[in-house]
């Protein structure tokens, strides 16, 4: 988003009226635990793919600290 977009959004919210500041601040933390959501699918649906193709390595804690120490 511009910087002048978000300013203009910022101007115009300070001009709402209290309730309406309210409605629009709840719709927006909505909209982003939505968007959260969205983009849980989406790493959701990837690591199935990945797990489908073999792409996932499978181990203990030890296994995955010693698979790091080997980068």
């Amino acid at each position: 988003m511009k910087n002048t977009s978000l300013n203009r959004l910022v101007e115009d919210f300070n001009e709402l009226p209290f309730e309406d500041k309210e409605y629009a601040a709840e719709l927006i933390r909505k909209q982003l635990i939505e968007a959260r959501r969205d983009g849980i699918v989406v790493r959701a649906k990837e690591a199935t793919s990945n797990l489908k193709k073999g792409k996932v390595l499978r181990g203990s804690i030890g296994d995955l600290l010693r698979d790091l120490e080997n980068d």
